[in-house]
């Protein structure tokens, strides 16, 4: 557990810059759950500066939420740009396999760019690993749900093959790579309730990894403890009110998060 502890208070004192190339749907969530954990966003996706400011920051994280054709050929040039520097990136493959589109692009990513984290649902993560997803939308399809061994398989297989830290987050998440696993049992099904707690993941991800750029596992898991542990306590102190009151107070759990509520609220175990 220290060395979640220890993730957390680096982040805070670094302050990492983290771009983020993400979804209309939920910018301004991720951008506000950025500054809620101590890091610093900046939402830059036009061609023209998205290399130089991918270069400036200490992370950068891909969102497929909204894609079109302006945000692949950016999403590219940024990543390529960080990888240049090492600086860590993070995919969001968010609906991969529900459209060719989306399909085609994540692969092009996958070829263009070595990511250090890739976060998804069950059914994107599904896609990726070359297995068949009955993707719904944006969300995992209840059709892929699967007992937390065969999902771990997934994830690690994912990240065997492209060399990266897998998380696949439910009610259960999950964290691999070639070495290690976890499963992260905090969170509430409220959560499911409102947009973007995926992308507030992976942006919470991209934060982490910015300060801990050599410890993406612990990252990833350092993340997923803070959001799910977010979430129950939005529940307590606002579930009742309903969604709108339950985002807020996510958000304001997050900004709230100690070192010491960490300790004491963490539920996971080595897979």
């Amino acid at each position: 557990m220290r060395k979640y502890k220890q993730a957390l208070d680096y982040l805070r004192e670094k302050c990492p810059l983290v771009h983020q190339i993400t979804n209309y749907v939920t910018v301004n969530d991720c951008a506000n759950i950025t500054l809620a954990i101590g890091a610093s966003p900046i939402m830059a996706d036009d061609i023209n500066e998205v290399a130089e400011i991918a270069q400036l920051s200490q992370a950068v994280v891909l969102n497929i939420g909204t894609l079109n054709q302006i945000h692949i050929s950016a999403m590219i040039e940024a990543g390529k740009a960080a990888n240049q520097k090492q600086i860590p990136v993070i995919l969001d493959p968010v609906g991969a396999g529900a459209s060719h589109l989306r399909s085609d692009t994540v692969q092009i990513l996958l070829s263009e760019i070595q990511f250090t984290v890739i976060r998804g649902n069950i059914s994107e993560m599904l896609f990726l690993a070359g297995l068949q997803a009955q993707i719904y939308g944006v969300d995992a399809g209840k059709a892929d749900i699967t007992p937390k061994q065969q999902t771990l398989s997934i994830a690690q297989n994912i990240a065997k093959t492209h060399h990266c830290t897998a998380v696949i987050t439910g009610a259960c998440d999950i964290v691999a790579d070639q070495i290690q696993a976890a499963f992260i049992h905090n969170g509430h099904p409220m959560m499911a309730n409102i947009t973007g707690t995926g992308c507030m993941s992976t942006a919470l991800i991209g934060s982490f990894c910015g300060a801990n750029p050599d410890l993406p596992f612990d990252s990833a898991v350092a993340a997923l403890l803070v959001m799910g542990i977010a979430g129950e306590i939005a529940h307590k102190q606002a579930g009742h009110l309903g969604n709108g009151s339950f985002r807020a107070a996510l958000h304001d759990a997050v900004s709230q998060m100690t070192t010491e509520t960490l300790v004491k609220m963490a539920k996971f175990n080595d897979a």
